[in-house]
């Protein structure tokens, strides 16, 4: 298990909360990897707490559907599959390209600048090889287009897939012969969103999740291989 790996202490939530919280952060960063048993004593004894609340976490991560429970072996971190990709990615697709288009006819001056803004840092964040932080300025660069739709419901379904997502979009910002090509491709969607190209900006959407979606299933081709 990786050494970083450790409980974040939060005075303000309960114990259970925090150790759930902790597990679901390393198995979206790669921390507890794909098909890793969770063995209760040895998660204890790592985090420094009880077992009540590493079995309460694990049973809300299965909820989840990022620990999945095997008969005669316990609970594992939940491998990524080109189905369980493609199904949310079909749905990010979906959004994204609404997400764009709105914000063609909506998107203000003061976002369009903190857009412009989200595309350097994330270009200067690829520099720095950080998987961790590219993923954060990603995340950042995205959450600015669906605020400038102005539709609560939209940015609830996003909200609501994201915590999904982070763990395919981890997965491929690890991969850092696809970081020249993101940052290609965020330009592209930022000059269709402030030159309100709703039809650009669609293509420009459906086709930085395609890209995605094609590297994330070489990688999982590759880890079966092994």
């Amino acid at each position: 298990m990786d050494e970083q790996f450790q409980v974040d202490m939060d005075e303000f939530l309960p114990l259970r909360d925090v150790v759930f919280n902790t597990l679901r952060k390393a198995i979206l960063t790669g921390q507890l990897k794909p098909g890793e048993r969770l063995m209760e004593v040895h998660l204890a004894n790592r985090l420094g707490v009880s077992r009540t609340p590493i079995r309460e976490a694990i049973r809300k991560l299965e909820l989840e559907g990022l620990v999945i429970m095997i008969p005669r072996r316990g609970a594992e971190v939940a491998q990524i599959t080109e189905k369980s990709l493609n199904d949310v990615l079909e749905v990010r697709r979906a959004l994204d390209v609404l997400s764009v288009e709105l914000a063609c006819e909506r998107i203000t001056e003061e976002e369009m600048a903190a857009l412009k803004k989200a595309c350097d840092d994330f270009e200067r964040a690829t520099k720095g090889k950080d998987a961790s932080v590219i993923a954060r300025a990603d995340v950042a660069l995205h959450d600015i287009i669906v605020q400038a739709t102005g539709n609560q419901r939209l940015q609830q379904l996003v909200n609501n897939l994201s915590e999904q997502m982070y763990r395919y979009r981890f997965v491929y910002i690890k991969d850092e012969s696809q970081h020249e090509k993101l940052v290609t491709e965020h330009k592209e969607i930022y000059e269709s969103i402030l030159n309100r190209d709703k039809e650009r900006a669609s293509r420009a959407a459906k086709l930085h999740i395609d890209n995605q979606e094609k590297s994330i299933i070489r990688q999982i081709r590759l880890e079966n291989r092994k």
